[in-house]
């Protein structure tokens, strides 16, 4: 059983002696050489160096609110409200009612007023008429005068009848002067009466509750029946123009960040994303909480609402930069830096990191544009170490 496989062993060895003898011990020792197994570098995944967009964004939360608020007041008080002509939600024109004040009181005043107001006007004309009698009688009463001096001088005229004279004209001149006096306070009455009339018609006007600007109604408080009264809640808000923008806080640490301009983009609740941009900057930071309020105008207000919360991004910084996978990126004692990648061999490459941006960061200066670099693990290797480089799959080269 075993002589036939002896017999086969040594046929095999027979024909690998020739063999060996035919191709020559060099190039036996090349082959044996190539297939025996040795140390292989590592694979490692890299990434090129390129230019991207690079975005700098600051969260934001806020509330929408409105732009400008306008509190409808009764400008009189003590009457009730005899109709209401809008509802919340309308909208309304500069000079369109909102409402009506009882006004049969003040249409009563205003009568008596302008009563009064004729009354006065009356006598100032009488006043005027006993002015120009006055003047009339002292223009007589010179002439006598004057008559009277000339005849006295001539010896005709006794001196007591010269004094009656001056007598009669001094007594003219008092009457003009009174009714003068007369007629100036007659005149003063006039124009108090006028000034009464006038401030009975602004009332009887101001019973008609107008809208002082365009808006929308945001709330009612005015009820059918109720006194009308200055000092308490206002019978109406409106919201001016239907402008509503959001009011938001920061942090003070990013304040600094954010200027007047800088483009936001919001996602309103059940509304969805709104744009908008940075119109105000509050100058004050509150000293227990540490944030400080923005305005937000945004570009449409459709289906906003006050009270509505929306989040999102104010982008404080938009442009074209050098970037790296954010990974690629390492930091020691000496800073930032990168692994550089050429002809499977690594090389330490201090940067000046920037901006991470969509797992992607900005590098400042230090690496060129078309750097291939060790994108994920260069925690584990050093300058100098062998690899393999790898690319992602549908990386772009």
């Amino acid at each position: 059983m075993f002589r036939p496989l002896r017999s086969l062993c040594k046929l095999y060895l027979t024909r690998f002696a020739i063999l060996a003898a035919l191709i020559g011990p060099a190039a036996l020792t090349a082959a044996t050489a190539q297939t025996a197994p040795g140390p292989s570098a590592p694979l490692v995944t890299v990434a090129t160096a390129s230019i991207t967009e690079v975005v700098n964004r600051v969260p934001v939360s806020a509330t929408l609110v409105a732009r400008e608020e306008i509190l409808i007041f009764p400008q009189i008080s003590g009457f009730s409200i005899r109709s209401i002509q809008v509802d919340v939600g309308d909208k309304v024109r500069k000079g369109d009612v909102l409402a009506i004040l009882d006004s049969e009181t003040l249409r009563t005043q205003l009568v008596q007023a302008e009563a009064e107001y004729a009354r006065t006007e009356a006598a100032v004309r009488q006043s005027q008429s006993q002015i120009t009698s006055a003047k009339a009688t002292l223009d007589q009463a010179n002439a006598a005068l004057q008559r009277t001096r000339q005849l006295n001088q001539s010896g005709n005229i006794s001196q007591a009848q010269l004094d009656q004279a001056v007598t009669n004209s001094a007594t003219a001149k008092a009457g003009f002067d009174a009714a003068k006096d007369g007629l100036a306070l007659t005149s003063a009455q006039m124009r108090q009466a006028g000034a009464q009339r006038d401030l009975a018609k602004l009332n009887l006007d101001r019973a008609t509750i107008r809208a002082s600007q365009n808006g929308v109604i945001s709330a009612r408080n005015g009820q059918l029946g109720s006194i009308a009264s200055a000092s308490g809640q206002p019978i109406f808000r409106i919201i001016r123009d239907g402008a509503i923008e959001a009011e938001a806080e920061l942090i003070e640490t990013a304040l600094g960040q954010v200027s007047v301009g800088d483009p936001v983009e919001l996602r309103v609740a059940g509304v969805g994303t709104v744009k908008g941009t940075v119109r105000l900057l509050y100058p004050t930071v509150d000293p227990q909480t540490r944030l400080g309020k923005i305005r937000i105008t945004l570009q449409d207000s459709t289906n906003l609402r006050t009270g509505l919360f929306a989040g999102g991004w104010i982008i404080t910084d938009q442009h074209s930069g050098l970037t790296v996978p954010a990974t690629a990126i390492l930091t020691d004692a000496t800073g930032p830096y990168v692994l550089t990648v050429k002809d499977g061999t690594l090389t330490k490459q201090p940067v000046v990191a920037g901006l991470i941006w969509q797992d992607r960061r900005e590098v400042l200066g230090g690496l060129a544009k078309g750097a291939i670099v060790v994108a994920k693990a260069g925690a584990f290797y050093g300058s100098g170490d062998k690899i393999r480089p790898v690319e992602p799959a549908g990386a772009s080269q």
